[in-house]
């Protein structure tokens, strides 16, 4: 028996790294896929109400096929634009943090920073623009994921329901739900409106001939990864906007610039959609948010803005069960 256990061990091992091996390598694309299903699945709901449940998900998977195609072009095109920019932006950035009279400590970490970012962001892009066959077919990939996740999301839920293990499952639905808050909150609420924000701030500065069309692209990035941040803002680059338009002598320009950007970036669209997005989190919960979207990055690229948020959630989850756990044995204990 113990020979049996051991070979359907050691067979299983052997699959799951089979399995690992043929995964990771389109795991990005699939994390991504899961995503975009996520935060279009209230859409999708409404719609298959109307074109039915393989209508609504073909319909909205042909959308994503055509913003895909689009944006491979675009990267394409552009990426080396954008590159440059968003390394001119990183750099103009951390050269004004710098000129405040900051702790010896923050002004070494802000060096670092400066040096890192340019320098890893470089490496990322590259990898991919020398690889674009790489990247068509992780697009492939996450076309197909996302069709497939919305067609059978029912039956993912049942399930995922199925394999909650019948011990801790109470344990089991609470790392759910915290989870499934996080990503609501971050993909369905912030995330979303700063990629709206986003394509606001690069059309805005296309229009106003601020910069061309890379450069544009590199302050839409700029202004999600700002909307991300607890206290910092898209409100920042469309200052930066306007007080170029001002210093370069177009004054009308600058203003029209500046109420472009408070009504379609901020603070107005914070304002209207406060009730559905929540109130940004702050002190504690903005430093943890601020670790995970950092963490993730680094650790896990593009995807890792939202894996790192939710593990620390589900991290926050496991240590006040821990906690309680604890209480309870503690007064247990005390009445025994």
């Amino acid at each position: 028996m113990e020979l049996e256990a051991a070979a359907w061990i050691a067979v299983s091992l052997v699959v799951l790294y089979l399995v690992w091996e043929t995964v990771s390598p389109v795991l990005s694309p699939i994390i991504l896929a899961i995503t975009l299903a996520y935060i279009f699945y209230p859409f999708h709901e409404r719609l298959s109400k109307k074109l039915g449940k393989r209508g609504s998900a073909f319909a909205a998977t042909g959308i994503l096929t055509v913003l895909t195609f689009l944006f491979i072009i675009g990267f394409a095109l552009w990426i080396n634009d954008v590159k440059h920019s968003l390394t001119y932006y990183i750099d103009a950035f951390f050269q004004w943090m710098l000129e405040f009279d900051l702790p010896p400590t923050l002004d070494e970490l802000i060096q670092r920073l400066a040096e890192d970012i340019p320098k890893r962001f470089e490496e990322y892009v590259l990898g991919y623009t020398y690889s674009l066959p790489t990247l068509s077919l992780q697009a492939i990939v996450m076309v197909f994921a996302f069709y497939g996740i919305l067609v059978n999301t029912e039956a993912i839920r049942e399930e995922v329901n199925t394999l909650l293990p019948r011990d801790n499952r109470e344990l089991a639905l609470k790392l759910l739900n915290s989870a499934g808050r996080t990503l609501h909150s971050l993909l369905r609420g912030w995330l979303a409106l700063s990629i709206i924000k986003g394509a606001a701030i690069a059309i805005g500065f296309y229009l106003f001939a601020i910069a061309d069309a890379g450069g544009a692209i590199a302050a839409g990035i700029f202004t999600v990864i700002f909307e991300l941040l607890p206290v910092l803002g898209g409100w920042m680059v469309w200052l930066a906007g306007a007080v170029y338009l001002f210093n370069t002598g177009h004054v009308a320009s600058a203003i029209l610039f500046a109420l472009y950007g408070a009504v379609f970036v901020s603070p107005t669209p914070d304002y209207i959609l406060k009730s559905r997005l929540g109130e940004r989190e702050t002190g504690v919960n903005a430093l943890i948010r601020l670790v995970g979207i950092f963490g993730g990055y680094i650790a896990f690229g593009f995807v890792g803005l939202i894996i790192g948020p939710v593990a620390l959630s589900l991290l926050g989850t496991l240590v006040d069960e821990w906690k309680k756990t604890k209480e309870a044995a503690a007064t247990s204990g005390t009445s025994s």
